[in-house]
């Protein structure tokens, strides 16, 4: 067999998954189906293959094929091969042949005669069956682009379905507990009633083989269920916690509302689900229906004696519905007030120095104070309630015992039953009463679920980049040119557009530069370039096609971007810059490094590129990770370069250095920097001003400066005066 942990050259498995998908008319490009997959940009192996599969929602079933016996898998399948690459085996053809795409050959199907594939596929084993997506949701049964979604169709239900074969074998192993829970009831009742008053000790030797059998058989069932259960409820922590995640990444910049830390708070949500899927849990539920069977037996052995679990039984549920209402209000507003706590402490956290230096302390901890305050008053209200109902239900549970051996007595007085009936009926009694009293205690629980539940269900509905069943042209180079056609925008929640009816051009290879004062809109172009946002009306168009037809991930391969708020990630310089790139090499790294001025400062560093960085690139002033976010736009050689002030952190000498290496590394590449220094318009051919949210002025650097000249301060300046439309 084909050693799984072998990459395969070229990203064979790649090309297969994605021949797979165009056969199935999902065609994804390379950079979309990368972003999907954990790890994306490195070599492709079967683990990989097995996870990018897993995560577009396939069930992909592992096999063998053996040479002496040649047999198909079935299609679509994607093979290894003797040479050590893999084909895509996509459907029969016609007689003997089969239609297969060859990584080595090209990405166009082709039929080849059976003869010809089992040759190829003699002596390599391995083989992965994809079965396709499901295609309703697994609850409701809407179409898949209606409902919230995951790997595995609805986000939640889907992984769950996904584990029903294994629900279902601990449903039958819950019977059997059941049922041996009847051995130690039966066992009192037969030694009271037979054994002691015939001293048949013989017997009662044999009665204590059969219940150690039982009681062996019964600790062995309930270890494989609880393993079983377990196993499921990991398995669907993992897709339900990805589906989680890939929603974080995929959500649209429009619908996210307030702070990240609220919205990690929100995500945290997850914990309580996560809670409730536990075995523990589970069984409990599991156990629920069984009552009746101890109920039953009460009834076979006791008669009335059971009319005291009957009557109880909706006591105590009722004991934990009736207090359920208000503590549904007090859990809302707990996460509430939880969530507003966590942003306080993810705040206080993100700009520590800054509260530091500012003397800003108390005011964050006096809000801190007043959150934590708050929640613990619920908190108090929310656990007197529930231990409210879990006292309740205990009482009752007390009563049960009471009234079953009472009964018992008094149908014994009457010559009905025997003692060890009433000793066999209290037995059954407690473990009848038992999963019902476990309830009351988790109905506080599923509550929380509940809302958990609701919170997550609303955010994995909110709008997606890339949508649910549309798919897009792959589209695997970009010229360079842009257009911005009447767009108007407004930010959600914002009272008035930031940009209103924008228009301009930007030809393939031409060198921009973007002024205005502040707020008036310079930063939202570039993300409206980046497909951050979408425009309100009008239209954004990358090399003539609008940005919204454009796979996200295709367009920002495209594009080396640099952001005004510099981001870097915990991790070694190099991994910093090669961030997002495609299998970088060294020289290419260095080269980037070298252009951006990374070199100046790394070189002299023991460490080298291998030096770490910590959150948020700690350990570099402002000008060193603006040169490292340089490089790292440049390292995978885009079409087009966003800076959105670059070099507004470096000193005089390093910015004139970079923007000197910089203006020849930029070659035929279009080149858009928004800037406020002048010291950047040495490298532009074209200057557009915005001035609160439009077009003021277009026109060549000379035109402008001559205008600055005529007008006084440079416009974008405060004080500035309002440029006329030059050129």
């Amino acid at each position: 067999m084909t050693d799984p942990d072998t990459p395969v050259p070229q990203d064979a498995f790649e090309a297969c998954l994605r021949a797979v998908l165009a056969w199935q008319e999902r065609p994804m490009s390379s950079a979309s189906l990368r972003a999907r997959v954990a790890g994306g940009r490195e070599v492709w192996t079967v683990e990989t293959f097995l996870e990018a599969a897993d995560s577009l929602g396939y069930d992909v079933e592992e096999g063998a094929f053996d040479a002496a016996r040649p047999a198909l898998p079935l299609l679509p399948a994607v093979a290894a091969t003797r040479q050590g690459t893999a084909i895509a085996l996509l459907s029969a053809h016609e007689e003997g042949q089969v239609l297969v795409v060859d990584p080595d050959a090209g990405e166009k199907p082709r039929p080849l005669p059976l003869e010809e594939v089992y040759d190829r596929l003699a002596g390599a084993t391995y083989s992965l069956v994809l079965r396709d997506i499901p295609v309703a949701d697994a609850v409701t049964g809407a179409p898949l682009e209606r409902a919230p979604l995951g790997r595995h169709g609805h986000w939640f239900w889907g992984p769950i379905s996904r584990s029903r074969g294994v629900y279902a074998q601990v449903g039958l192993a819950a019977l059997l507990v059941n049922v041996f829970a009847l051995v130690s009831s039966i066992f009192s009742m037969i030694v009271y009633d037979r054994v002691i008053p015939n001293n048949a000790t013989d017997t009662l030797m044999a009665l204590l083989i059969g219940v150690a059998i039982i009681f062996v058989s019964d600790f062995i069932i309930r270890t494989v269920r609880g393993y079983f259960l377990d196993l499921a409820s990991a398995r669907t922590d993992g897709a339900i916690a990805d589906a989680l995640f890939e929603q974080i990444l995929d959500a649209q910049m429009k619908t996210r509302r307030g702070s990240s830390g609220a919205l990690a708070s929100m995500l945290k949500e997850f914990e309580s689900i996560r809670d409730f899927l536990t075995s523990a849990t589970l069984t409990t539920f599991i156990d629920v229906p069984f009552a009746l069977i101890f109920i039953v037996v009460i009834w076979m052995i006791g008669g009335p004696m059971a009319w005291v679990v009957i009557i109880a039984i909706p006591l105590m549920l009722l004991a934990g519905l009736v207090v359920q209402p208000r503590l549904s209000k007090l859990i809302k507003e707990s996460q509430e007030d939880g969530h507003h706590k966590h942003a306080i402490l993810v705040e206080t956290l993100n700009g520590l120095e800054t509260i530091k230096a500012l003397g800003a302390g108390a005011l964050l901890r006096k809000r801190w104070q007043e959150a934590v305050a708050h929640q613990s008053q619920v908190g108090l209200k929310s656990r007197f309630l529930a231990q409210l109902a879990t006292n309740a239900a205990a009482m009752v549970q007390q009563a049960v015992q009471v009234g079953v051996v009472t009964v018992g007595a008094l149908m014994m007085a009457e010559g009905q039953l025997g003692m060890g009936a009433i000793i066999a009926c209290t037995i059954l009694s407690g473990r009848a009463v038992a999963p019902m009293a476990q309830v009351t205690q988790l109905l506080t629980r599923i509550n929380q679920t509940l809302h958990s539940y609701k919170l997550l269900n609303g955010f994995m509905a909110q709008a997606r980049e890339h949508a649910h069943g549309h798919s897009y042209m792959a589209r695997e180079h970009f010229k360079g040119a842009i257009e911005f056609r009447n767009v108007t925008f407004t930010y959600p929640g914002a009272g008035k557009p930031t940009l209103q009816d924008v228009s301009f051009q930007i030809a393939p290879g031409e060198r921009v530069a973007i002024l205005g004062k502040v707020g008036s809109g310079k930063t939202t172009v570039a993300k409206l370039i980046l497909g951050l946002y979408q425009p309100d009306s009008g239209a954004v168009l990358v090399d003539g096609v609008d940005v919204r037809q454009l796979d996200p991930a295709d367009l920002r391969r495209a594009l080396g971007v640099v952001l005004q708020d510099v981001w870097l990630m915990g991790g070694t310089v190099r991994q910093n810059i090669a961030l997002g790139a495609d299998f970088p090499t060294d020289a290419e790294v260095l080269h980037a490094a070298q252009v951006a001025g990374v070199d100046d400062f790394v070189r002299l560093h023991p460490q080298g590129y291998g030096m770490r960085l910590g959150e948020r690139g700690e350990g570099l002033s402002g000008g060193q990770r603006q040169a490292v976010a340089i490089a790292r736009a440049l390292v995978s050689k885009p079409a087009i370069l966003v800076f959105d002030e670059a070099t507004s952190a470096m000193d005089a000498a390093s910015e004139t250095a970079v923007l000197q290496r910089l203006a020849q590394e930029i070659g035929p590449r279009t080149f858009i920097t928004i800037t406020h220094k002048a010291s950047l318009l040495q490298m532009v051919r074209k200057i557009i001003v915005l001035e609160q949210g439009k077009v003021a002025a277009q026109g060549t650097p000379e035109q402008f400066l001559r205008q600055q000249q005529a007008q006084g301060p440079q416009p974008g300046q405060p004080g500035g005066p309002r440029p006329a439309t030059v050129g």
